[in-house]
């Protein structure tokens, strides 16, 4: 996994930048998939996310689902995923796709061989042409070690036309913290690499806030990866997830987590030094060029449809009854290789919920630059609870006059200071909606 989830991760059920929290402290009862025949007037999926889990080795913070395998079962996986895809390509038919999103676990890990089976199979069963002219966008994570000139040139003749490096730092040291196992001299070959194949877009993961990281070491991050000529920055706070090692390792005292005056003063400095680079911030931990910005992450910002294969992956469809359908593939590679049909199990299967998908929209609108409207958010509450959401609105202004929110041209938005608070602008919000 190259990156951290983001300040204030999204809850269980919500996917963030490729898909939803898997450590599980306990076994979950797979149910049936919630897919059935595509129905009438259906107007199709346009983004599609894979998850690859294999891993090198497992570093300390991550709670996406992800596993050392040692009984070299990627031909294998590769063989159930092609199943799945193959069962889930109806829901696509006739509409192009716009995004695809390769994460995992290190997708760099998969063998090329079996990286030309999945993206021949992309290219036969789906409708590429978007990728293909650059309209859409199409993203691989790569691991620093991992990122071959081979690899790039497959992925790159496979329509790949992005790739998100993860670098997490330079500094040796906090590498180790992290454990994180790459040299970080690697993480301009894997760019450059990826620039003499024709890859024309890449991104670099940065995480701050490790134990005993100092301002002045992160600015030296900073610095290194604009001198990357890079498009793209994510820059994610380390958050310490339940059942992590991380997490077990702070609480035995081995180390003290960063204070959150010092996690601020960060976030704020790189905002401000992104913006003199050409950066703009368009989400709380994500910075592009003009755009640049990643697409397939805006269409989970902006609830659009997606499409999840792969153990563990999320998916989010829009039912014509209102509200939204989601639910993830179970989170387990045995039982994901082990499953009958094209379609395998899911949990945490969710019913269409409409006032849910407010929820949801209000909780993401204050994580974008871009907002969201507020004469839709305010229609749809009053649709949804019959009544005049004055208690929305009071909070909205609240928000505003606190600094955090900026209204005008009719869209919330967060200021720059809101951003430092938009977990707990989307708290107060979607407790206002009642």
């Amino acid at each position: 996994m190259n990156g951290s989830p983001a300040t204030g991760s999204l809850p269980p059920g919500f996917a963030d930048h490729h898909t939803v929290l898997t450590v599980l402290p306990q076994r979950e009862r797979p149910s049936a998939h919630p897919l059935g025949s595509v129905p009438a007037g259906w107007r199709g999926v346009s983004s599609l996310y894979i998850h690859m889990p294999f891993c090198s080795h497992k570093c300390h913070y991550c709670d996406f689902y992800s596993l050392v395998d040692t009984r070299d079962r990627q031909a294998a996986f590769v063989d159930r995923l092609t199943r799945e895809l193959e069962g889930v390509a109806p829901w696509f038919a006739g509409t192009p796709l716009r995004t695809v999103f390769v994460g995992g676990g290190t997708p760099s890990l998969l063998r090329i061989d079996l990286w030309e089976r999945v993206l021949g199979l992309l290219h036969r069963r789906f409708d590429t042409r978007a990728i293909a002219s650059g309209e859409g966008e199409f993203t691989v994570e790569c691991n620093p070690e991992s990122a071959s000139g081979g690899l790039m040139d497959v992925l790159a003749a496979g329509g790949v036309n992005r790739v998100s490096i993860g670098a997490q730092s330079f500094e040796v040291r906090h590498l180790r913290t992290l454990e994180r196992r790459h040299d970080p001299e690697n993480v301009a070959r894997a760019v450059e690499a990826a620039r003499r194949a024709g890859i024309a877009r890449q991104s670099v993961d940065l995480i701050f806030g490790v134990p005993g990281q100092t301002l002045g070491e992160w600015a030296r991050d900073v610095e290194r990866a604009i001198a990357l000529g890079t498009t793209h920055l994510s820059c994610y706070a380390l958050t310490y997830e339940p059942n992590t090692a991380m997490t077990a390792r702070m609480r035995r005292g081995e180390f003290e987590s960063i204070d959150e005056e010092s996690e601020a003063e960060m976030m704020v400095w790189t905002a401000a030094r992104l913006r003199e680079a050409g950066l703009a911030r368009y989400e709380v931990s994500n910075f592009a060029a003009p755009g640049a910005e990643c697409r397939h992450n805006l269409a989970y910002w902006r609830q659009a449809q997606w499409i999840g294969v792969g153990p563990s992956a999320a998916s989010h469809v829009l039912d014509p009854t209102g509200g939204s359908r989601r639910w993830r593939n179970v989170p387990r590679l045995d039982d994901y290789l082990g499953s009958d049909g094209a379609l395998g199990p899911v949990v945490d299967a969710e019913e269409p919920d409409p006032r849910r998908l407010l929820a949801e929209r209000l909780m993401t609108g204050v994580r974008i630059a871009e907002g969201v409207d507020a004469a839709r958010v305010m229609a749809e509450a009053r649709s949804i609870s019959g009544e005049s959401p004055d208690r929305l609105a009071e909070c909205a202004s609240r928000l505003v006059q606190q600094g955090w929110l900026d209204a005008g041209d009719g869209r919330w938005r967060p200021t720059d200071a809101g951003f430092l608070f938009a977990d707990r602008m989307a708290r107060d919000l979607m407790a206002a909606l009642g």
